[in-house]
């Protein structure tokens, strides 16, 4: 079994494959105060409920993937690693780890890991050119050219800094739940906030991937677009460009990313 970990800055999100499949996920919150102690009896608790593996942590484990876009996380996961998988092969991607993707961008160092790993995935599975949207903390847009190249990208706030935001900054708004308001019109000051962002982040894609796929193709109409990230279901029934939905892209990244990499080690 490959244990693979994406760290983001709200969410971490693991995912456990046997082969090509992936059998269990989990999403927990990151916390760049965990220990690594504390996030190896993490890891025990939710592994331990599998059926497939061990009680003892490591049991059942073959491989670990990680990669991370808070340092001080990745610290202590590799801690982890070192201390309670010690025996495991471990990838954890950051410069000098083989991805088969080149970056094509002024400084190839700043490219946050999920998204390189994200474009890994894509060229794997719909081949290029083409398009990730990622619905995270940030709302990431990764184009990858008709060679598998990573020509670059747009960052935008996510959802939930959106939300937060509103609540925060006006005076008479309040946090609400991100969900679908009855119409667009909204009769509520809820509802007129969740159609301003569910309606808005939907457009707000249809120009972005629209205005990127007319930079990155002959023809427009050749660059898959595909959605990915916890938010994702949100804006997908109200987007006009997603073509396609993968919720496990980042994880999938990654499996692919620790085959390359595993007979180097």
């Amino acid at each position: 079994m490959l244990l693979t970990i994406d760290v983001g800055n709200t969410h971490t999100v693991l995912g456990l494959f046997d082969g090509d499949d992936i059998v269990e996920h989990w999403r927990i919150s990151t916390d760049a105060r965990r220990t690594a102690d504390e996030l190896a009896v993490l890891l025990q608790g939710l592994m331990g409920m599998h059926p497939l593996l061990g009680d003892e942590l490591g049991d059942g484990i073959d491989g670990i993937a990680i990669c991370a876009t808070v340092p001080s996380v990745l610290h202590e996961l590799r801690e982890v690693t070192r201390r309670y998988y010690g025996d495991v092969p471990a990838v954890l991607v950051e410069p000098g780890v083989k991805t088969g993707v080149p970056i094509l961008t002024d400084n190839p160092k700043e490219v946050g890991a999920d998204r390189i790993i994200n474009a890994v995935a894509a060229v794997e599975l719909y081949g290029g050119p083409a398009i990730v949207v990622d619905f995270g903390t940030a709302t990431t847009f990764d184009a990858v050219s008709a060679r598998g190249e990573y020509v670059g990208g747009v960052i935008a706030p996510g959802i939930e800094i959106s939300v937060e935001a509103l609540g925060v900054k006006g005076a008479q708004l309040r946090k609400i739940e991100v969900a679908r308001p009855r119409s667009v019109i909204g009769k509520n000051t809820v509802e007129a906030m969740q159609a301003g962002i569910v309606y808005g982040f939907a457009g707000q894609v249809d120009g972005v991937v629209n205005r990127m796929a007319r930079e990155l193709a002959g023809d427009p109409d050749d660059v898959t677009v595909i959605a990915t990230g916890g938010l994702a279901p949100m804006v997908l029934g109200e987007s006009s460009v997603i073509d396609e939905h993968e919720p496990w892209l980042t994880l999938i990244g990654l499996r692919l990313v620790y085959e390359r990499n595993v007979s180097r080690m």
